[in-house]
């Protein structure tokens, strides 16, 4: 019977809204991990929105895995603790719980068009702070940095000017002020 109630508490509880977390994950940089990492979130049905992961400590053979996910502060909580207890794992941070953070993607965006729709691109392209890097007579591929809704908003008004390809990083993120990781 206590387990039933503990259910439906958690079930009425305000912690029910779903949140997107940003969770950097400190991990030994060796074969093997990043894998574990993703089985974790497969296992349990755990959605992934980003990842990126890289070297950041070559004398410490350390690398950050940056996951954006989401789900309600349980489900995230869950995540934090299941990614603590895997062996590689030095430190786990969920940067938007922890203070103010900077995060940004990357991207490279084609758009195919002619006439005033390049003329509109490229205006488009200028005003975002959108680098063109590289051009031919019929398109352009654009490289773009900023929030994913910077991303996402610029990507919009391409759509009908003749967006043709998009290749995304993923979000890199990292604390400010003087905490680390």
């Amino acid at each position: 019977m206590k387990v039933w109630s503990w259910f439906n508490s958690m079930a009425n509880s305000s912690d029910n809204s779903f949140r997107s977390a940003t969770i950097s994950v400190l991990v030994d940089n060796e074969a093997g991990v990043l894998a574990r990492v993703i089985g974790l979130f497969s296992g349990r049905g755990y959605n992934i929105d980003s990842l990126t992961v890289a070297p950041v400590d070559p004398e410490r053979k350390q690398s950050r895995i940056n996951i954006v996910t989401s789900g309600t502060e349980m489900v995230i909580g869950q995540i934090k603790a299941q990614l603590s207890r895997l062996v590689p794992v030095h430190r786990v941070a969920d940067l938007g719980l922890e203070g103010p953070h900077v995060a940004r993607e990357m991207a490279l965006i084609k758009v195919i068009c002619a006439g005033e729709k390049r003329t509109e691109a490229l205006r488009l392209a200028d005003a975002f702070r959108a680098r063109v890097v590289d051009a031919t007579t019929g398109s352009f591929v654009f490289e773009m940095t900023g929030t994913p809704d910077k991303l996402d908003a610029f990507l919009e008004l391409m759509q009908p000017l003749g967006l043709a390809e998009v290749s995304r990083t993923g979000i890199a993120a990292i604390a400010r002020g003087l905490r680390t990781i």
